[in-house]
């Protein structure tokens, strides 16, 4: 059976948390692809949408958005994940994983995407800024019309 270790990070406060999911739980995540947005229930978090945004399998190579599949490849890269160039223009062949999950990946690292709870309070907010107050209508002093306003 599968068993993953969850990392789902919060872009607001900063703050990550770890989750583990085995058997049952975790076969809605296999054959999901990086940069889907699944529902939170799934990892303990519901009400909230969570987007997968990389991974590895269980010998430490990484997840990339450009290999098709679950399967783990011997491609030649210049820059992103799984390869830091040191000298400008160096290539180098490196194994990473597909971006597709499978039962062979270790963790699984995620992202708050959507919060309906913090979308509710903002929305209210925005109207409240939006119509003005009662007293700041009052306090206007009243100018008497001109000349041109009279005629």
């Amino acid at each position: 059976m599968a068993k993953f270790k969850i990392i789902i990070s919060d872009p607001e406060t900063g703050k990550s948390q770890a989750v583990e999911l085995e058997g049952s739980r975790a076969v809605p995540l296999i054959g999901r692809k990086l940069g889907e947005t699944i529902d939170g229930a799934i990892v303990g978090l519901s009400g909230q949408k969570v987007q997968i945004t990389g991974g590895c399998d269980r010998d430490g190579f990484p997840m990339r958005f450009d290999v098709h599949g679950g399967v783990r490849a011997n491609i030649i890269l210049s820059e992103g994940v799984g390869f830091h160039p040191k000298r400008e223009g160096e290539r180098r062949r490196k194994n990473v994983r597909g971006s597709v999950i499978t039962e062979e990946i270790a963790q699984i690292n995620m992202k708050i995407a959507k919060n309906p709870e913090k979308e509710k309070s903002e929305k209210i907010e925005k109207t409240e800024k939006a119509l003005p107050d009662e007293k700041t209508i009052e306090e206007q002093p009243k100018t008497e019309p001109t000349q041109h306003q009279q005629q």
